[in-house]
């Protein structure tokens, strides 16, 4: 994957070799948390502790460490902290990383796929208004909140990383999305899917069934008339609840996620709009039901929203809209 990495390096003319190490830093993180994810069952057995809080704590601190020490980021924002996490003055560079350092963690006391989500964009290239910090000599140099409240469309890279049979990160620097699979007999990640490309219609569809209750009349419409088809074949289910095992399984054979509004959250910055990068990349779409993820300014570190992404063609972004 390194040398996948430099040759996209080489395309661009005015490359430093930043971004490169920033992504090798990524790659490092991940297999250290891919070992952590293999060895959680035994650390419930020996410490009597559920697998979830440990990983949550563990995988986030290598996140911010290994993205700190690259020197090529200026902010990170990470779903396991409420503030920005910022990187010392000295240690600088130019990009802004987002990350969900495992999602899906209560899959993890019954051995079930979870995943880690990032993604990449560059800090604004202009201090913005009244962001000046009194004192300090000048403001270019300090990011703020606003470097890392950029819509989806300023991404420069993401990915996410599925921990189940194989480790498999999916990446996209905004030229189609590659797969990696982990080859723990030499250590690297080795190209698995080339320039994927998401059917226009799938068989299945992936939310959580225990809300219908609360759905939207639209999800609710779209559901039953999936389930009982006037003709055809009806869709399959698919939830296994963690976001990255069920956006992988419709980037890979088609289909739709869906997760409408309901008591559960999920949040724009650190899941939604890398995930909906990748599938834009690969030829789907990505909506909250009024616009595209991309398009959504956030407002806050936090801020959440509903999600339908998948194949373009299926008539939920009908239903939908």
């Amino acid at each position: 994957m390194h040398r996948f990495v430099m040759e996209e390096q080489k395309k661009s003319p005015h490359a430093t070799g930043e971004f490169t190490q920033l992504i090798t830093s990524i790659l490092t993180c991940v297999k250290a948390v891919a070992e952590c994810v293999a060895t959680a069952g035994i650390y419930r057995i020996t410490e009597n502790k559920p697998n979830y809080d440990y990983l949550d704590q563990v995988a986030n601190k290598l996140f911010v460490n290994m993205i700190r020490t690259s020197f090529t980021t200026c902010l990170m924002v990470s779903s396991e902290s409420q503030n920005l996490i910022e990187v010392a003055l000295k240690d600088q560079g130019k990009y802004v990383v987002c990350f969900d350092p495992i999602c899906g963690t209560p899959n993890v006391d019954c051995s079930a796929p979870i995943g880690s989500i990032f993604s990449i964009h560059k800090r604004l290239p202009e201090p913005q208004p009244n962001s000046c910090v009194v004192g300090q000599p000048s403001p270019k140099l300090w990011p703020t909140i606003e470097d890392a409240l950029q819509p989806g469309r300023e991404i420069v890279a993401a990915g996410y990383v599925l921990y189940g049979s194989a480790t498999v990160i999916m990446l996209s620097t905004g030229h189609g999305v590659n797969g990696f699979m982990l080859d723990y007999s030499i250590g690297e990640f080795v190209l698995s899917f080339s320039n994927v490309r998401i059917k226009p219609r799938g068989e299945c569809y992936s939310i959580n069934e225990g809300h219908a209750s609360i759905w939207e009349k639209a999800v609710t419409q779209y559901i039953h008339e999936k389930k009982f088809p006037k003709s055809g074949k009806p869709y399959r289910a698919r939830y296994s609840g963690s976001m990255v095992s069920d956006v992988h399984r419709i980037l890979i054979e088609g289909g739709i996620f869906l997760y409408p509004k309901t008591p559960e959250k999920i949040k724009l910055l650190c899941e939604c709009s890398p995930m909906a990068f990748i599938i834009e990349q690969a030829g789907g779409k990505a909506t909250n039901g009024e616009m595209d993820i991309l398009d959504i300014k956030p407002e806050a570190l936090h801020q959440t929203t509903p999600c339908y992404m998948g194949s373009p063609s299926d008539p939920l972004f009908v239903f939908i809209h």
